[in-house]
């Protein structure tokens, strides 16, 4: 840790010289979802590959820079793609830009994600806000010696997503007229799709969505004493329910079909914070 905690000063003051102001907002966007960062004011676009130890995407809808800049006069940082463990990634090298933003000033994090539909009643472009997640990545980015400066051996998961901004959400939804799923998300490992079994599994277990990211971000984040709030953009039913393979193509086409809503979402959000 003490290790990472080096790194991160270098990403961060690279990052600094770069952009010249503090934010206080952090946003992790999913596959197809970097439509946001075209609408950050006074904008400075960052190369995952230029900021010192920093990890780059190889995922297909991840853009791989870091924007910085103002919406509606509030200094926002975002990531414009994310890291995954299945490109080989290990959970403390996924979970280093969370490290950096919370370095930078990040206090409120906003962490979105394309997901398959485990609940029966989600349908293709429904935006769910996430309650709670369960962790099945056979993983945990705490793994390890523990640095107390960056947060507690044993850090409580009670509320991994902050109740009050999923308040908020809800009140911006009810806003804009617009309708909510609610529920809980399971990362999985990937890079394969769940089987109809898992998907099963899913349910039973609880889980509402199911994705292979996330998880280990808002785990870093709330050991950074972060407030989290996560929205899951449903791109597909999950294996089995539809009797029908699934494919990344789909889940793009998806996430282009719901940009409008989501934007309007996130920036009334970002608006009330």
């Amino acid at each position: 840790m003490s290790n990472i905690k080096q790194q991160v000063q270098e990403a961060v003051s690279f990052i600094e010289q770069q952009i010249g102001f503090r934010p206080e907002i952090g946003l992790i966007l999913g596959s197809g979802l970097g439509i946001i960062a075209n609408l950050i004011e006074e904008a400075t676009a960052i190369p995952y590959h230029t900021i010192p130890h920093f990890p780059v995407s190889t995922v297909e809808g991840h853009a791989g820079e870091l924007v910085a800049g103002h919406i509606g006069g509030k200094p926002v940082v975002m990531m414009k793609g994310r890291f995954h463990l299945y490109e080989g990634y290990t959970a403390t090298y996924v979970t280093f830009p969370v490290r950096v933003l919370k370095a930078l000033g990040v206090n409120q994090l906003i962490v979105t994600n394309a997901a398959g539909g485990v609940n029966a009643e989600f349908e293709v472009g429904d935006l769910m806000l996430i309650t709670d997640h369960i962790n099945n990545m056979g993983t945990n980015p705490l793994i390890g010696p523990n640095d107390k400066e960056l947060g507690d051996r044993f850090p409580d998961m009670s509320e991994a997503y902050s109740k009050s901004l999923i308040q908020l959400a809800r009140e911006v939804a009810v806003s804009k007229d617009y309708t909510l799923r609610e529920g809980v998300y399971m990362g999985n490992l990937g890079p394969t799709y769940e089987t109809p079994a898992e998907v099963r599994f899913a349910r039973v277990i609880g889980a509402d969505a199911v994705g292979m990211s996330t998880v280990p971000e808002v785990i870093a984040a709330r050991h950074a004493d972060m407030e989290v709030l996560g929205i899951s953009c449903i791109t597909n039913k999950a294996a089995g329910i539809l009797e029908q393979p699934l494919s990344h193509e789909e889940v793009m086409e998806a996430a282009e079909q719901v940009k409008p809503k989501f934007l309007q979402l996130v920036l009334g959000i970002i608006g009330e914070l």
